[in-house]
């Protein structure tokens, strides 16, 4: 057939695999094999892409490495390193389209869910205790969303719908903006957080943006406010969190990632009040995996008749521009 797919799975391979072996000579590869088979692929279709295997089956002769790389995943942490990121000859794609709307969706959830205490009416749901009390409303209250990119923008046009009022943060100041009205840059953003409800993070991890929720900026938050991180682990200094909720400066989080992942057994985040943990599937639905098929069998076709391709990665800034739009 011409072409060398490696796919990259662990557990269960993706679905559809009749169509995607029809298109290329495909080897299926575990984290453990890619040592091994990596060498000489033309394209990888990366279907774990939270590991450091391929970084560590990257060829060390450029010749032999893949030209095209596929991340079925929005995030692309896990391929910046210098190996890929510095060689012209490869291509980065990513699955931007897949998760958005579902993890705006879980965005909005876990608002609903911090502030009308759910947590709490179901422990005294199990308990069979009847204890009437007071909650939150969420029509007025102020998000900020950190990070608008189409992640963000699809949060802020839900939390808008909602009656909410939503601003942004970016790496620009900026007004008008159809999706979130004012953005706030850097000279803005501190005043921003001091007037929040809630600071939902939204952003890649990229060297700009890695540690970017430090102590500094969780005492700007406004007291009560609660935090929640659908975007990466790495943004967040968690010991600087595990302060600031257990001092009560915070009135609670929600929390999608984690610097480590499975979050340690051992990590205070997991008991602490108004604190809600789910592990990594914000964007995450029963229809996902054909979705990722789908854009991948899409991508392929292009790869093959020679036109652009869906995704493509800024390798330098780790993300898919959108030139249309401001970043």
């Amino acid at each position: 057939m011409g072409e060398r797919l490696v796919v990259l799975y662990r557990g269960n391979r993706p679905p559809a695999t009749d169509r995607i072996e029809s298109l290329a000579d495909t080897v299926y590869a575990t984290e453990e094999e890619l040592l091994y088979l990596l060498p000489g692929a033309d394209v990888l279709l990366a279907w774990v892409t939270s590991t450091p295997a391929i970084r560590e089956a990257w060829p060390d002769d450029p010749e032999k490495a893949p030209r095209w790389v596929h991340a079925a995943s929005a995030g692309v942490d896990s391929f910046l390193f210098p190996a890929l990121v510095d060689d012209p000859q490869v291509v980065l794609t990513n699955a931007r389209g897949v998760y958005e709307q579902p993890t705006a969706e879980y965005v909005l959830g876990m608002i609903l869910a911090l502030a009308k205490d759910f947590p709490g009416t179901w422990e005294h749901q199990r308990r069979r205790e009847w204890r009437p009390r007071p909650s939150d409303g969420i029509t007025g209250r102020a998000a900020l969303v950190w990070g608008t990119g189409p992640t963000g923008r699809a949060i802020a046009r839900l939390l808008g719908a909602v009656g909410m009022r939503v601003c942004g943060a970016g790496r620009a100041s900026r007004t008008a903006d159809p999706d979130f009205g004012t953005v706030h840059g850097a000279r803005t953003l501190r005043h921003a957080l001091t007037e929040a409800d809630y600071v939902v993070l939204a952003a890649p991890l990229t060297e700009d943006t890695r540690g970017m929720v430090d102590a500094s900026a969780l005492g700007a938050m406004k007291p009560g406010a609660r935090l929640i991180n659908v975007g990466r682990g790495g943004l967040v200094d968690e010991e600087a969190l595990v302060d600031h909720l257990a001092a009560g400066r915070l009135a609670g989080a929600a929390l999608d990632v984690f610097a480590q992942e499975p979050l340690p057994a051992e990590s205070p985040l997991w008991n602490m009040p108004g604190v809600m943990i789910s592990p990594h599937t914000a964007g995450e639905t029963t229809s996902e995996r054909e979705e990722l098929v789908e854009m991948f069998l899409d991508n392929f076709a292009r790869h093959i008749e020679g036109r652009p391709l869906r995704n493509l990665v800024d390798k330098r800034r780790g993300y898919v521009v959108d030139d249309t739009r401001p970043a």
